[in-house]
């Protein structure tokens, strides 16, 4: 399984009225860091003609991030299976685990719209 990483700082629009990150940046936070670990490691080929649906959501807060904090986004893939696959997103501070998500991805045809098997090329994008 491979583990695709990257960094990220609190800024000011990331705060809610209780002065901590928003819980709905943790999920745009989840989405952004999965298309850059799809655009990141597949081929324009491959990205020119198939896409990404979120069809299911669940994420856990463990403890708040505040500004300026170093947030370290973590995401796998550690399952994918005919045309879903599950995506795991850790979103730590330091080795604080702040939030940890699974999410449910179909693999679609970008031309048809239609899902689409996720082929031996595609798993070994990620796994």
């Amino acid at each position: 399984m491979q583990i695709f990483e990257t960094k990220i700082k609190v800024i000011p629009e990331d705060i809610d009225n209780l002065n901590h990150v928003n819980n709905v940046r943790y999920v745009q936070w989840v989405e952004d860091v999965a298309k850059m670990h799809w655009f990141t490691n597949a081929p324009k080929s491959i990205t020119d003609n198939y896409l990404w649906i979120m069809l299911s959501h669940n994420i856990s807060y463990k403890k708040p991030a505040f500004l300026h904090d170093e947030i370290t986004l973590k995401t796998y893939v550690p399952d994918a299976e005919g045309v879903t696959c599950t995506r795991v997103v850790e979103i730590l501070n330091g080795e604080t685990l702040l939030a940890k998500s699974e999410t449910n991805w179909c693999f679609m045809d970008s031309n048809r719209m239609r899902p689409t098997r996720i082929t031996e090329d595609i798993k070994n994008i990620f796994l």
